[in-house]
């Protein structure tokens, strides 16, 4: 791998480290803002806020690369993370920090840029693979991202943003050193800088065969989200797991996706293609759903991970078919786009089924499973529509 793509793979990871990074010292963070020990919505307004600009500017982000280039805008990118930490570390009360891990989340969205990096520097072919290896390494700092939170956290519940933004600054250097500069970008059609969100999703859909895939894209993320929200509650319910066993599992489970996503994305590519290797990881990861909803024994939970893991292919395997839909003046624009429907689902999906969990949580905890399966279906459906595009001019490697 070429120095530049793994440094700005660094980058994708940083940026799901910093969603991450946050979860084991979120009480005691918002105790030391001040905030009393029912934290009501605040709770879920600081999740939430990440996301929530993740939302908004990851189409905004995405076309100021493509007018100026992806390496300045990673750089700014990363040294504005840096100062987002430095601000969360800090932050005197709650409407601070808010403002703070609001700041992070425009920043990080710089994962359309990463991806728009990689469409442009990767021939068509082999997207699936470099895909799958961004979705690794934002798995990878996933997993990362709780383990310096809750480490260092114990010593000070500050410290996790210290280095992270130590951590942030040492990537940006990595990538003024490795990324070349661009040379003056055409920007094609006039795109707006100040992208609306919905604007760009109107655009994106007008790209031959993309919506389709935007709707088995979304769908799929909004699945995803089943077992990010509901994971800890149905292994303490169902299997009567401990802390340490469902930290045991989700540990398991990251290392596991990353390595699929890393190893397994291209070559089921190459084999299937693209169309049918998005069908068969949705339907494996519905059977996995509709398994574990009938468990009762938690090795089940643990012996279905690699039908979940192969689930966890649609998505880079979507955004590779996407890629292809358009040429590099606009591909940070697109990536902007799905980066930002991601940021909806992560706004939206986890209040939805939280909410349905606990509605059904004493008669059948199982039902946000069978609910995710069955939206598989219209996933599926939206694939069956699908046209391939015209085939772009790809991109040197």
């Amino acid at each position: 791998m070429k120095p530049a793509l793994a440094a700005v793979l660094c980058t994708a990871a940083l940026d799901a480290m910093g969603v991450a990074l946050t979860l084991p010292v979120m009480p005691a963070l918002l105790a030391d803002a001040g905030l009393p020990a029912v934290l009501g919505w605040r709770f879920g307004a600081f999740i939430g806020a990440y996301a929530l600009m993740q939302f908004l500017f990851a189409p905004t982000v995405g076309a100021l690369s493509d007018r100026y280039g992806r390496r300045p805008v990673l750089l700014v990118s990363l040294l504005g993370q840096a100062l987002a930490y430095a601000a969360l570390t800090v932050a005197p009360g709650y409407a601070w920090l808010l403002c703070a891990r609001a700041l992070a989340g425009v920043f990080g969205a710089s994962t359309s840029v990463v991806s728009a990096y990689i469409a442009d520097t990767t021939p068509a072919d082999e997207r699936a693979k470099r895909f799958g290896q961004l979705g690794a390494c934002m798995g990878l700092g996933f997993i990362v991202g709780p383990l310096i939170g809750g480490v260092l956290g114990e010593a000070g519940v500050r410290l996790p943003f210290v280095a992270a933004g130590v951590l942030a600054a040492i990537n940006a250097a990595w990538i003024m050193l490795t990324l070349r500069r661009e040379p003056a970008r055409d920007a094609g059609e006039a795109t707006p800088l100040l992208a609306n969100p919905l604007a760009s999703l109107r655009w994106a859909r007008q790209l031959h065969g993309v919506a389709p895939c935007l709707v088995a894209f979304a769908i799929v993320c909004l699945v995803g989200e089943v077992g990010g929200t509901t994971w800890v509650l149905y292994g303490e319910d169902r299997f009567a797991w401990s802390s340490t066993m469902v930290g045991i599992s989700l540990a398991c489970f990251g290392v596991f996706h990353a390595l699929m996503q890393g190893l397994l994305a291209g070559p089921l590519a190459a084999w299937l293609g693209e169309r049918r290797a998005v069908v068969v990881s949705m339907l494996s990861d519905a059977l996995a759903y509709v398994l574990i909803a009938l468990a009762f024994r938690g090795w089940a939970a643990f012996a279905l991970m690699p039908l979940f893991c192969v689930g966890g292919l649609a998505s880079p395997l979507l955004q590779s078919m996407m890629s292809a839909t358009t040429d590099d003046t606009q591909q940070g624009r697109l990536q902007g786009v799905l980066a930002s429907v991601g940021g909806l689902v992560s706004v939206v999906g986890p209040v939805l089924i939280s909410s349905a969990y606990f509605a059904w949580r004493a008669d059948c905890p199982g039902v946000v499973w069978y609910a995710g399966a069955a939206l598989y279906v219209v996933a599926l459906i939206a694939m069956a529509r699908w046209r391939a595009a015209p085939v772009q001019a790809s991109a040197a490697a």
